[in-house]
């Protein structure tokens, strides 16, 4: 058995262009294009990439997108201040909080701060608890651009016993709440999980963000499962790769994401799709 790819980078591509030709109706129809403002804290290069990707991403599209790039020692008033000053600004419809802050800054003291109808990442606590009660608005995006992968296969998923390895605010968590909506049985496993192995032998779906490469064993995975790799790592001789062992897991996986190009895309894609839901929102 050799695993089909599911191309990350195909499926983001036609969401893309779905959500240029929207904000093209859009703004026929006398709206305002989207508006996202992206907060970079420090000199974080990893962060500052990211950020260009995401504003790039939007020029594309025909959103608008601001950065507002804040020093290292950026104090919590100041950031503070700024956020407050964003949820009163009408023509900021997305408001997104670069992870991760300097170590000085805690992230929960500040996502809560974004206003639910501009918190295009899907953190606030609001919009993690509608998630949670099956009523689901601004969805975490690489969560829900997990799902679009999953879908893509033309997989029933009704039923299947999906496994995440992760427990994250960001992706593990929201992760098996998306599964469960989506009528999935889920286990999550986390660091103090004991016998792994036997959790990877029996998922018909394998989601993996844990960024450790080859926690996982290749030969754990079930005949005919569906991989999705989440995890970003550069080994020693500077290749990138996921949590998985690429080539070995792909010999018994009957779908599989490769990294990169799998679920990276996806992420800013469905980020994409979350600022015009939520201009679409506060047009209300």
């Amino acid at each position: 058995m050799t695993a089909n790819i599911i191309d990350g980078k195909t499926i983001a591509l036609g969401i893309r262009q779905t959500v240029a030709q929207q904000v093209k109706s859009r703004i026929k129809q006398g709206h305002p294009a989207p508006g996202l403002d992206v907060i970079l804290i420090g000199n974080n290069p990893a962060s500052a990439t990211y950020v260009k990707h995401k504003q790039r991403a939007c020029e594309q599209t025909g959103i608008r997108s601001t950065c507002h790039h804040l020093t290292e020692d950026t104090d919590q008033g100041t950031l503070s201040a700024l956020i407050q000053q964003l949820n009163r600004t009408p023509e900021t419809q997305g408001i997104l909080l670069q992870l991760p802050l300097p170590t000085h800054l805690n992230p929960d003291d500040f996502l809560e701060q974004i206003h639910p109808d501009k918190d295009v990442d899907g953190f606030h606590p609001y919009n993690f608890g509608r998630l949670a009660l099956r009523q689901p608005r601004l969805r975490p995006c690489t969560p829900y651009g997990v799902i679009e992968l999953l879908q893509s296969t033309g997989e029933d998923l009704i039923g299947k016993k999906a496994v995440v390895f992760g427990a994250s605010n960001i992706v593990g968590r929201p992760m098996a709440l998306e599964l469960l909506l989506a009528k999935c049985t889920v286990s999550v496993c986390h660091r103090y999980t004991k016998e792994i192995a036997s959790y990877v032998k029996s998922a018909d779906i394998l989601i993996s963000a844990t960024g450790v490469h080859g926690l996982i064993d290749s030969e754990w995975i079930k005949p005919g499962a569906i991989c999705i790799d989440v995890g970003f790592s550069k080994l020693d001789n500077g290749k990138i790769t996921g949590d998985l062992e690429f080539e070995t897991a792909r010999q018994r996986a009957s779908w599989i994401t490769p990294v990169p190009g799998g679920v990276g895309p996806m992420t800013i894609a469905t980020l994409l799709q979350n600022t015009l839901k939520a201009a679409e929102l506060q047009d209300e």
